[in-house]
């Protein structure tokens, strides 16, 4: 069975020493009173939750898998789940970063990221359970009624209710204007919903007592397209007026979807026969509200892949440490063995090294986003607020695609440093690499998050938003340039920041003529962004240990972190000259191929 440390001295490090994240909550009244030991300490519990409660049930999930009872449409997650999530509930858990006023414990989004990086890396099949109930608690936190937020928002909090987000259909994915799920207002102000959808992830199940879900719907008198789309709250079991659970509603299971990984989730089809909703927000405008939970769960799927490539790393260096195979190319390393451990060969270095940068690149990432979310919610400043919430909408689709790509990369990594035995299923890596693929697919594709991002959030507002991230590159490589022991780091950076500059006027020209060459660019150019973005992270967590080791700091971490970034900026950032050679390639190679697709 895999093994698992939580990384806390690097959460720890990034939070406190490289973002100084307490000092950035002074400023707001909520968390003016969050300190280091405080936020330490719930981690430290949290780590051990996941390691000794979690990892445990990853491999017997993924095997026994969840089972419908075709005549209850009941679902029986495998053995251990539910006592896994009353321990959860017991703990306080669920109710970490959620509102006091609906019985939240408060503590910064920064506090939960972390946490959940570490429930991705034990049993990421799992945390869907209660991780898609965040998305569902902020959508009606932010758009719900007072007697909505007051009849689901407790519950939810406490963990007593889960919720889902319900939009695919069978005949439609990410493009919800051509749904075609019903909704017929009542004369009590409430709608009969009727239709079906698919790939609900977590859409029924034994570990709550009641499931809310969310559900994108037309009235019968809606518009077509995006435009003719309106949010549903429907609960498993219809909630009377004093809180307590009704009737069973008219929705329920009709299948299991059979998958290549995360099998201990219920990926259900869902069907909606007369199923009794409630309006969240204005008719015809769902999307306000189901963006809201999209947005959240971009920002999970990212941690995710990085929960994962985070435990896919740590058990691939284990075992190259152990493992013994063939001398070392410049002579033996372990005279006293009749081979070298496999870590002394440079290739299976590169392999773990490029999972430890995407794994400390992506949660330097993660961490900065949560931050931002919480200034964006809940600062003082409205203009803090703004540029917040502009910086995140920017790098919503680099987390989502950047680190699930990275996530691909990392656990296939990984899985080859065990060679055969990565193929085999006791050592879970190859688990790793299944449950990760979905992450790349859900929640808009890798290819909609680049076109969203270059289309969108680009060219969209003609680069300003990402004219505002080249400022932080600019400003951090003003400061270091005169430092000859950072310019292995910034002058990267400062380089792809001026060929970022030209790509993109480059690429907007190009689509204004043609839309398509927006199209052909979009995944390329996304990974140069996430380079970019990743580069100027790296940089940040360089000064941080060269200023330590200047002050006699020996603690040898902070000598890793710069080898670390050594390799990154050596091996894994020159990535982007070939990527933005081929995003000028334009859209004809692609698009004038009828008889090679014949």
């Amino acid at each position: 069975m895999p093994s698992y440390t939580p990384p806390l001295r690097d959460m720890q490090f990034l939070m406190h020493e490289v973002f100084k994240v307490t000092d950035e909550f002074k400023a707001i009244p909520k968390y003016a009173e969050a300190d280091v030991d405080t936020i330490n300490a719930v981690l430290e519990e949290g780590g051990k939750f996941a390691s000794e409660v979690l990892l445990p049930l990853n491999i017997s999930g993924d095997q026994e898998g969840c089972k419908l009872d075709p005549v209850t449409h009941a679902v029986t997650t495998p053995k251990g789940f539910k006592a896994a999530y009353d321990k959860y509930v017991e703990g306080g858990w669920p109710a970490l970063s959620c509102d006091p006023d609906f019985g939240g414990q408060g503590l910064p989004l920064v506090v939960n990221q972390c946490f959940y990086e570490m429930l991705n890396s034990t049993n990421q099949a799992w945390t869907m359970y209660p991780g898609l109930t965040h998305g569902a608690h902020a959508a009606l936190h932010t758009h719900g009624t007072d007697e909505q937020k007051q009849t689901y928002l407790h519950k939810m909090t406490s963990g007593e209710w889960t919720g889902t987000m319900c939009l695919t259909e069978p005949h439609c994915g990410t493009d919800l204007g051509l749904m075609r799920t019903k909704a017929e207002a009542l004369p009590d102000g409430t709608y009969k919903i009727t239709g079906n959808k698919i790939f609900i992830s977590a859409g029924e199940h034994d570990m709550s007592g009641n499931i809310i879900h969310l559900v994108l719907a037309r009235l019968t008198d809606a518009p077509p397209g995006i435009k003719g789309v309106s949010l549903f709250i429907v609960p498993k079991f219809l909630v009377n007026k004093d809180g307590s659970l009704g009737a069973r509603n008219g929705i329920y299971c009709g299948g299991l979807e059979h998958k290549m990984g995360i099998h201990g989730n219920s990926t259900a089809q869902i069907v909606l026969d007369g199923a009794i909703g409630t309006m969240v927000g204005q008719p015809n405008k769902g999307m306000q509200g189901m963006f809201v939970m999209m947005n959240a769960a971009r920002l999970g799927v990212g941690n995710q892949s990085l929960g994962l490539t985070e435990v896919a790393y740590q058990n691939a260096l284990a075992y190259a440490k152990d493992r013994i195979q063939m001398r070392s190319l410049s002579g033996p390393k372990a005279t006293d063995k009749p081979a070298d451990p496999i870590i002394v060969h440079p290739d299976v270095r590169k392999m773990l090294l490029t999972a430890k940068a995407y794994a400390e690149g992506g949660r330097a990432l993660a961490i900065y986003c949560s931050v931002l979310l919480d200034k964006e919610h809940s600062h003082p400043d409205e203009k803090v607020r703004k540029d917040s919430g502009e910086m995140l909408s920017l790098l919503t689709p680099i987390v989502k695609a950047f680190l699930t790509d990275n996530g691909h990369i990392s656990t296939n990594a990984c899985l080859q440093v065990f060679g055969g035995h990565g193929f085999i299923k006791e050592w879970g890596m190859e688990q790793f690499v299944r449950d990760n693929r979905i992450n790349m697919i859900y929640e808009g594709t890798n290819t909609i998050q680049s076109l969203d991002l270059l289309g969108r959030k680009v060219l969209g507002n003609n680069g300003a938003t990402l004219k505002k991230f080249g400022k932080l590159v600019a400003a951090l490589v003003e400061e270091e340039g005169v430092n000859e022991k950072m310019a292995e780091f910034v002058n990267p950076i400062a380089y792809l920041g001026d060929q970022m500059t030209k790509l993109t006027t480059e690429l907007g020209f190009k689509g204004f003529q043609n839309a398509d060459e927006v199209g052909a660019a979009a995944v390329d150019y996304l990974r140069v962004a996430g380079h970019l973005v990743f580069g100027y992270f790296w940089a940040r967590m360089a000064q941080v240990a060269l200023r330590e080791i200047a002050a006699g700091n020996d603690e040898p971490f902070y000598q890793a972190k710069l080898q670390t970034a050594r390799f990154y900026f050596a091996k894994l950032f020159p990535e982007t000259a070939t990527l933005m050679r081929t995003a000028r390639t334009g859209s004809s190679v692609l698009m004038e191929t009828d008889l090679a697709l014949a």
